[in-house]
């Protein structure tokens, strides 16, 4: 696939480079410009280009920014992309936004509406990146770990679904972007490995 990532810190870096190493197309952007982001192109093959680039070009497009930054996003580049939003809110680095701060909205039901006309679908956002770059795992593996996968729209999170076996994880339908508070921090699945039936089990145990 040709795959956009904006952003290059712990999930982004880890994706570009296991998304290189299983021959995907990979153009990775962040704020800093393409110059930043040399060593990290040099070591995996991916492109370094500016974001709307990584946008414009792409079939799929994952943003591990932090939150607080989507809004400056290019909005209209997304228009009818499928995008992996991959980000948490954190409000000692992102700041006090309110409809996040009580729950009234999922972080990524937020962020689908600043990418208005995007396709969005939550994962990789429950994982440690060096768990993630280190513990895929082949299908049918006892223990395998498992990424809840949320997401509006069936075809979308079917493709994303496939990309999340393809790195070596078992992918769990976790519902829709409004139920994706489910797997955001402070809940079961947030940060704990679990296997297919462990992830099930936690997203219905989550509590708002």
């Amino acid at each position: 696939m040709e795959i956009g990532i904006i952003g290059s810190g712990h999930i982004g870096g880890t994706l570009t480079r296991r998304l290189r190493s299983l021959g995907h197309d990979v153009a990775v952007a962040n704020s800093r410009g393409p110059q930043s982001l040399a060593d990290l192109a040099a070591e995996t093959g991916a492109r370094a280009v500016p974001v709307e680039d990584a946008v414009r070009d792409a079939e799929l497009v994952v943003i591990a920014i932090p939150l607080k930054a989507v809004p400056q996003l290019p909005a209209a580049l997304f228009d009818g992309k499928l995008v992996v939003d991959a980000n948490n809110y954190y409000p000692q680095r992102d700041g006090d936004i309110a409809e996040l701060l009580d729950r009234s909205l999922s972080s990524s039901r937020w962020t689908a509406d600043h990418l208005k006309g995007a396709r969005v679908v939550k994962v990789f956002n429950n994982i440690q990146a060096a768990h993630l770059m280190d513990e895929g795992k082949p299908a049918g593996t006892a223990g395998r770990i498992a990424l809840p996968v949320a997401g509006d729209d069936a075809d979308p999170k079917r493709i994303v679904m496939g990309l999340v076996d393809e790195l070596g994880f078992d992918p769990v339908d976790a519902g829709t972007l409004d139920e994706s508070w489910r797997q955001q921090p402070d809940t079961p699945v947030y940060g704990t490995d679990r296997d297919a039936d462990g992830v099930r089990e936690g997203l219905a145990a989550a509590r708002p």
